[in-house]
Formats: structure tokens, C-alpha cells, sequence
């Protein structure tokens, strides 16, 4: 019930749901998953499955001002990995925004901004919704992005242009679209993505859409992420032109390239898992070097990464380390445990003692080749995150 409700937000249970729906009310499956795509509320869809069956499911459609789900990009670790053995096919290429995620719903004067979990943050981004209001068509939805920028062009940290989901107050935002979905009573979810950017480039000025370059081989992919991630971006997007929008999955047309950045840090504690992991220690604190007073402070914490025969032996090992009184959750340990840590970026925060904290933070392997003093400095961390400040 929490799930149909909306009480209880858990994406991995998406799929289970619809299948549920779809067994509930003999109705095919993959009728249910359009119906989720574009109704974006399983609520609805269950009501529509057992009211109307299979055929109300079909009658769903994608309605402007009703937020359907994102399509989402898988990931590779390189841009060589992205191309695999097919080097010489084609992609195009989009700069990767580290940005607000939108959907802009148009009808006439009416605007609607919709985040990628379909919160409506339209009066929090008044100067985005301007740009949707002028765009040359009567109706439309748009996916893109919106990013805070420095006068020199570069993103500002991802705190400052996130912060304006929360208020209209903050420093401006740049809007940038990558895709249109409607145009003028035209659905465009079915046509290849070549024929929707063309739509695109019909409804908006090159000044709000996402930098791109069209059918690059890997030389001209390559040359795109480097000049993108040396301009601040998080990386880049390759697309096949030639697949369809399939919201609110990831799609395999879709292929995302961040740099994977990795220091080594010193675990300074760990805490009990919960759920399946209730038998083992979790989730490890992290702390990297100060070189002005020597001390090892603190800069985030991570349970992702960790394999089941990883926890168990770092259970172990952190018992062996113990050191000082638990409040039962927390274990402190000696600070002996050398970690290889992969991360997207560094940002500041007020709550570690460092100012700093690591993003998306994963567990690469355990380095007992280093001792704590030879872990990385906060610097470091503070060189990556704002060195070009």
C-alpha cells in the first residue's frame, strides 16, 4: 500500500509492482509498463487496469502537464568501453551538465518544470520558465537541463545550482534542453532520436540547448569528453540516434561517461549493517591526511562497492581494530585501514570538519601495501573540488 501510495518511495520495486499489476488484473505486461512510462503514477495505472483492462491501459497517453519518468542513460567507464569493438560506428555526442534535471511542460502561457522524480518546481525557477514560455509552440515537452554558471562559463558546484530546488533565491540558472517529447498535438516518443532533435533545434536557439556533436567517431568522441570534462562538465552522453525515448528506463541507446576519480583514505570507523548486512560492519567512515597539523580528518562515508566476501572480511578486520567505546552502532577503530576509494566529485559541506565531502563514493579494494601516512591529503580533495576557483 506504502508503495501505491506514494508513502514509500522505493525505485527497485517499480518492475515487481507493475508485474503485480498486470497479474492482478490479467492484463499484459507490457501494456502496464506504457501505461506506467506515461501516466508516471502506478496508482493510476492499477485503477486504469482494473477498471478498463487492457484497452484503457492502450488509451493512456502522454498529457501535457502530467510528468511522465525520464528516460535514464546506462553507464560505461570509458569512452573506448562505450564504442567496445564497434570503433568505428557513430554516436552522437552531448555534454553531460551537472545540472537540475527538468521536464518543461508547455500549453499556451502555461508552464509546468518537473524534476526526474516528478516533483513540480516550477515556482522555484521563474527565469527557466520564461524560456519555455517564449519557445515558438503552443504545446510542448521538453527534457534538458538547468545549471548555475560562472561569468566565465564554468558550473558552478553542484550545491549551489541544486540549492534552487529548494528556492526561487540563489544565484540565476542557464536552461538547457536535449530533447523534446511533444511539439503542437505531435508525440515524439516512438521516432528516433535524430527525428526529435531535428524537432528540437526547430523549437529552440542553440544558446539553450546542450552542446552536441553529431555522428562522432571515437577520435571525435574522445576529443569531445576532454574538452567538456576540461571545461568543468561532468562528462558526456552518447546517443544512438537512431532508438526511441523509453522513459522512465535505461535505456541502452543511451550511454553516460564520467572521469572516475580514486584516492586512498583511512577508515576511521564503521558502523553494523542493517537488513541483509545486520550480521556484518558497513558502512566505513572515511578520513584523508591534514599535512598542517598531521591529523586524519573526515570527508564522508560509503557502504557501496562492498561484495559480500569484502564485508566479511572487513568485519573481521575492523573487529581487530576496534578501539574505544561503541554507542552499539558505531565502531571507532584504530586508523590503520588503508582504503582505494572511487568517486565523481568533491564538494563543500558543513558537515564534516574538512569542509569538503566525496561524491557517490564506492569501496574500489583494500590497499594493505600503504600505511595511514601515506594516505592522500585533504588538499587534495580541495584541489579537485574547487581548484579552479
Amino acid at each position: 500500500m506504502g508503495l501505491f501510495t506514494g508513502e514509500l518511495r522505493h525505485g527497485a520495486q517499480d518492475g515487481v509492482m507493475q508485474s503485480a499489476i498486470a497479474e492482478a488484473f490479467d492484463v499484459p505486461p507490457a501494456a502496464v509498463r506504457r501505461a506506467a512510462m506515461l501516466a508516471g503514477d502506478l496508482t493510476d495505472v492499477a485503477a486504469t487496469a482494473q477498471s478498463s483492462g487492457a484497452e484503457g491501459l492502450q488509451r493512456v497517453d502522454l498529457q501535457v502537464g502530467r510528468p511522465l519518468r525520464p528516460m535514464l542513460a546506462g553507464s560505461a567507464p570509458s569512452v573506448e568501453a562505450a564504442y567496445g569493438d564497434g570503433a568505428d560506428q557513430q554516436f552522437d555526442v552531448e555534454c553531460k551538465l551537472d545540472g537540475i534535471r527538468l521536464q518543461a511542460h508547455k500549453d499556451g502561457e502555461r508552464v509546468w518544470l518537473f524534476t526526474r522524480s516528478l516533483d513540480d518546481i516550477t515556482d522555484r525557477l521563474p527565469e527557466v520558465v520564461e524560456v519555455v514560455r517564449a519557445l515558438p509552440a503552443h504545446t510542448a515537452v521538453l527534457d534538458g537541463e538547468a545549471i548555475a554558471l560562472r561569468a566565465d562559463g564554468r558550473p558552478e558546484p553542484f550545491q549551489v545550482t541544486g540549492s534552487r530546488t529548494a528556492s526561487a533565491d540563489g544565484v540565476p540558472v542557464s536552461t538547457f534542453f536535449f530533447d523534446v517529447l511533444h511539439a503542437d498535438g505531435r508525440t515524439l516518443l516512438d521516432e528516433p532520436l535524430g527525428e526529435r532533435i531535428a524537432v528540437l533545434e526547430q523549437l529552440v536557439g542553440p544558446e539553450n540547448r546542450i552542446p552536441r556533436r553529431a555522428g562522432a567517431d571515437l577520435a571525435q568522441a574522445r576529443a569531445a569528453f576532454d574538452e567538456w570534462v576540461g571545461a568543468g562538465h561532468e562528462g558526456v552522453v552518447l546517443k544512438d540516434p537512431g532508438v526511441a525515448y523509453a522513459a522512465g528506463r535505461r535505456g541502452a541507446g543511451w550511454i553516460k561517461v564520467k572521469p572516475r576519480h580514486t584516492l586512498d583514505l583511512v577508515v576511521l570507523a564503521v558502523e553494523r549493517g542493517s537488513g541483509r548486512r545486520s550480521e556484518w560492519l558497513s558502512n566505513i567512515h572515511l578520513g584523508a591526511r591534514d599535512p598542517q597539523t598531521g591529523e586524519l580528518v573526515m570527508v564522508g562515508k560509503t557502504f557501496k562497492g562492498m561484495t559480500d566476501e569484502m564485508l566479511r572480511w572487513q568485519t573481521r578486520r575492523f573487529t581487530e581494530l576496534a578501539d574505544g567505546p561503541s554507542d552499539g552502532w558505531t565502531v571507532r577503530v584504530r586508523p590503520e585501514q588503508v582504503v582505494e576509494i572511487a568517486f565523481d566529485g568533491v564538494q563543500r559541506s558543513s558537515r564534516y570538519p574538512g569542509g569538503v565531502a566525496l561524491r557517490f563514493a564506492r569501496v574500489l579494494r583494500y590497499r594493505d601495501d600503504k600505511t595511514a601516512e601515506a594516505a592522500d591529503s585533504i588538499e587534495e580533495l580541495r584541489r579537485l573540488g574547487w581548484g579552479n576557483d
